[in-house]
């Protein structure tokens, strides 16, 4: 009798098995029921399927491919791997001093830099930035005459005059027309920029050191009557400028100092009386000029010229350009012009290289060759694991869908180069691995679940994407923050990757695969 029981039950249990369960292994797919015939009207229809064709359709006209001179091209933007063009690298001759003041820093830096015939400024309350390249022993002995002492000294900028430099270059870089120039600070973790590294494509090495060391014909003019104007000085004239500042301090009225030589100085109050502008300054404004284009326009001010019209040579000026947040604005741009593209620093060239239009053809066809041999290996794998063409194809579109899409999208804000390139194809492969996650969810136990076991199994399969996408979005986000140069494009590019997938192709393919399989 305990002989049968013990019979019976081993007849209930499930006979075991040295390979994987069925929930683990391939999924086949078991096609009991259904019309065999999928809705394509109800499936097209589908606001998450429509979305992604839409999404598609829209970055296919973006990108758009057309044929020019024998050969398909596209509105894409390269960078500097992929098409012709050169680098050059910055460095920065200034000098960030940690140091320990007696008293108060602000007095410290006025101090240095009368001692030192240079510009220092301010950085925080422990350091200061020394405008010029110096020798340590010289800046040591500086500090300590002006009773301080030094703790340490770097090479480099602080970070806000790394990003006014920045400003300046890509100011000029840009009103000279050049295309796809990217520039890049190269700031440490203490806050200390050191290098600029600057790109453009379709510039040959000799024209991009010139465009770089090359500054604007800056120049002043007073209105004489009507609208003529006479020459007063060019940009040569003016020794300093300052940083945007509000006039008074704490009020919401912005504007830019800049100092003239004493020269420069002289013929300045000359114009101005000689063509009545401290008597009358509303009918002879002072107008800037940079490269034969207005940049400023305004009258004296009611003290500057009562110091004018009493013989006195104001070096020291303040140009006033408004208040509020476009005061501000108008404020930093009327820096750059006055700096006429000179940088607030002096620069070396360590390092330059270029890229020939062979070479970057040549590259631009292996990334091609890459990303084709990329989707086809994802398609051959793919279909092994399932060997079912109707799982395999939805999936192969999806991921293309995916890629169009963030094509589409990098278009407008960034340029494809090795590095991006590289982005797409690990987006490629992450977006394989997701669509493999839902379709094993579905497909637990080797048949089409019922549309409420389909709906729970898809959500799952989601959750578990979206954690996975979370955690490549916060690996990629140190990239993206820090300026890495190259290495921000691919965090970019993979994190756009991963939100498109999640946010819209991912749910589109759940309802894809399901009409599919449910025929």
């Amino acid at each position: 009798m305990k002989k049968d029981k013990k019979e019976r039950r081993a007849a209930k249990r499930p006979a075991a098995s040295d390979g994987p369960t069925p929930a683990r292994s391939a999924p086949s797919v078991t096609t009991a029921g259904g019309s065999g015939r999928i809705d394509w009207k109800a499936l097209l229809t589908d606001w998450r399927v429509a979305l992604v064709v839409l999404l598609v359709i829209g970055s296919v006209i973006a990108i758009g491919p057309h044929l020019e001179d024998g050969e398909i091209r596209t509105n894409l933007q390269y960078g500097l791997d992929l098409s012709e063009g050169a680098w050059l690298q910055l460095e920065l001759k200034a000098r960030v001093v940690t140091l320990e003041p007696s008293g108060s820093i602000e007095d410290l830096a006025t101090a240095l830099g009368k001692d030192l015939d240079t510009e220092v400024l301010v950085v925080d309350a422990g350091r200061i930035e020394i405008r010029k390249a110096l020798p340590d022993d010289e800046i040591r002995a500086a500090v300590e005459r002006a009773g301080g002492r030094v703790v340490s000294i770097q090479q480099g900028v602080s970070a806000a005059t790394a990003d006014d430099i920045k400003r300046i270059l890509e100011n000029k870089i840009n009103s000279l027309g050049t295309r796809d120039a990217k520039v890049n600070t190269l700031t440490g973790l203490n806050g200390i920029a050191r290098y600029i590294r600057i790109e453009m494509a379709g510039v040959d090495m000799n024209t991009a050191q010139e465009i770089v060391g090359k500054q604007g014909k800056f120049e002043i003019r007073i209105v004489t009557a009507g609208n003529a104007s006479e020459h007063v000085l060019f940009g040569d004239a003016i020794t300093s400028v300052g940083l945007p500042a509000q006039e008074p301090p704490g009020s919401n009225s912005w504007g830019v100092s800049f100092t003239l030589s004493e020269s420069g100085a002289t013929a300045f109050r000359e114009a101005a009386v000689r063509h009545g502008a401290v008597n009358d300054p509303d009918s002879h404004h002072l107008i800037m000029v940079l490269d034969n284009e207005t940049v400023y326009d305004a009258p004296l001010s009611t003290d500057l010229a009562a110091k004018l019209r009493g013989g006195e040579n104001v070096r020291q000026l303040f140009a006033s350009t408004g208040v509020g947040e476009e005061g501000k604005n108008d404020a930093t741009a009327l820096e750059i012009h006055l700096r006429a593209g000179a940088l607030p620093v002096d620069v070396s060239i360590a390092g330059s290289g270029s890229v020939s239009a062979a070479l970057g053809d040549h590259f631009k066809m292996m990334s091609l060759l890459a990303a084709v041999i990329a989707v086809i290996t994802v398609g051959v794998v793919v279909f092994y694991r399932y060997r079912e063409p109707a799982i395999v194809l939805p999936m192969v579109l999806t991921n293309l869908a995916e890629l169009a899409i963030l094509l589409g999208i990098c278009r407008f804000i960034i340029q494809l180069d090795l590095a991006t390139i590289a982005g797409l194809i690990a987006v490629l492969g992450t977006g394989i691995d997701q669509l493999i996650i839902i379709t094993d969810e579905i497909l637990h136990e080797g048949k089409v679940p019922s549309p409420n076991l389909y709906l729970k199994r898809l959500a799952r399969a989601l959750g578990i994407i979206v954690a996975s996408a979370a955690t490549v979005v916060a690996a990629m986000l140190p990239l993206v923050l820090m300026d890495l140069s190259t290495l921000r494009g691919f965090a970019i590019v993979t994190i756009l990757g991963v939100l498109i997938g999640v946010l819209v192709t991912r749910p589109a393919y759940g309802r894809i695969i399901m009409a599919i399989l449910s025929r």
